[in-house]
């Protein structure tokens, strides 16, 4: 039964792939020829007008493309990340090593790689930015050599992506210290850095990636977000569909509901004022980031309920309970935090009301009817 349900699950993938996925040529000044690209658009695209997506580059597209593109619905799908518009850059292995070779001698891009990276830089981002609804925030995704490749977009003054994935990489000699160099310098934007390694290199390429991992995890700069992975009993291939999975999680963490590590890390200590000032927040930057115009979850607004009832006497409900009541006014959550909060300062007719106007609004189960109508016969009850 399990198997049967992971062939409907991927033979529902393979279909949403081929509508939403198609090939173009972009003939390159800087390349001297076409160069063949593949483009995802979700299936949201068409659906709203104004909407905005966040965008991924794929490089070595021919075996990334759809494991990154695959990674982007499930997360979307579970609401852990934002939709994504996807290009990937078909290269050969022929291809590969010229786009990305770099000096020995400087670790700086050769001649023609230099070239690829201003196709990448100049051509291919205007054209996408020309012909879709991008949002200001952009990824970039590279393995082993092309993973190498990335990072030159990283050390640039403006650096054009926000994150990267080096998915283990095979890193220029001076490549590491020139991204320590640019961590100094980063003061006004943030970036997401993600880098994986694992026992199923060799001796040496491990060394140097853990080596690098030491250098990264030792930058003091909070604009500068690193996460690393070193994979144990995995295998080149397999750490593929791993890197995908958990570089998703950290880049776009930011985009998915409280979890109980959030809480405890950034909420629990919080003031009333500040833990709904945060939450707010949190949907602001959602918005700013990945253009996705979503409501507060109702989840996320059950995750701080307990610090806004339980700290400074209840002080600060009714600013939550009007918070709710404009997100979600047909909703009664809104009504009953108000109504809570005059309950607790003895002011039990408006208490009624608030109930009374919430309870009105419940079009669920007679069970959920009936545990909301316990507020008003207590209110009533007090009342008496």
């Amino acid at each position: 039964m399990k198997n049967f349900t992971t062939s409907i699950f991927m033979l529902f993938m393979c279909a949403i792939f081929a509508q939403n996925t198609f090939t173009i040529n972009i003939n390159s000044y800087e390349l001297g020829e076409e160069r063949e690209v593949r483009i995802y658009i979700p299936q949201s695209y068409e659906l709203d007008s104004a909407r905005v997506y966040p965008m991924a580059v794929i490089l070595d597209a021919e075996y990334l493309f759809d494991v990154y593109v695959g990674n982007s619905i499930l997360f979307a799908q579970k609401e852990k990340a934002p939709e994504q518009i996807i290009v990937g850059i078909n290269q050969d292995n022929k291809r590969r090593y010229q786009d990305c070779a770099y000096d020995k001698l400087n670790s700086l891009p050769t001649s023609k790689s230099d070239a690829f990276y201003k196709f990448v830089r100049a051509e291919l981002l205007n054209y996408m930015e020309e012909n879709y609804r991008i949002s200001p925030f952009k990824t970039i995704v590279g393995n082993t050599l092309t993973a190498n490749f990335v990072n030159y977009f990283f050390i640039e003054d403006d650096p054009g992506f926000n994150a990267f994935v080096n998915i283990n990489p095979y890193y220029a000699a001076d490549v590491p210290y020139m991204i320590e160099t640019e961590v100094h310098k980063v003061k006004k934007n943030s970036y997401s850095y993600y880098l994986s390694s694992g026992d199923y290199l060799s001796n040496k390429r491990k060394s140097e990636n853990l080596t690098v991992n030491a250098l990264l995890s030792s930058l003091n700069n909070e604009k500068f977000k690193y996460h690393f992975d070193d994979f144990s009993g995995a295998t080149s291939v397999s750490s593929i569909g791993q890197s995908m999975s958990s570089a998703m999680h950290f880049i776009f963490g930011i985009y998915a509901a409280i979890s109980k590590e959030e809480f405890e890390t950034s909420i629990k200590e919080l003031s009333p004022p500040d833990a709904i000032a945060y939450l707010e927040n949190k949907y602001v930057e959602i918005e700013y980031q990945f253009g996705a115009n979503l409501k507060i979850r109702e989840r996320d607004i059950y995750a701080i309920e307990g610090l806004i009832i339980d700290k400074e006497n209840g002080e600060y409900l009714r600013d939550f309970g009007e918070m709710i009541y404009k997100l979600y006014p047909e909703s009664p959550l809104g009504d009953y935090y108000i109504g809570l909060d005059y309950e607790l300062r003895g002011r039990y007719r408006n208490a009624l009301d608030a109930y009374k106007e919430g309870y009105m609004k419940i079009t669920g189960s007679i069970e959920d009817a009936d545990n909301f109508y316990k507020n008003v016969e207590r209110v009533s009850a007090k009342m008496k």
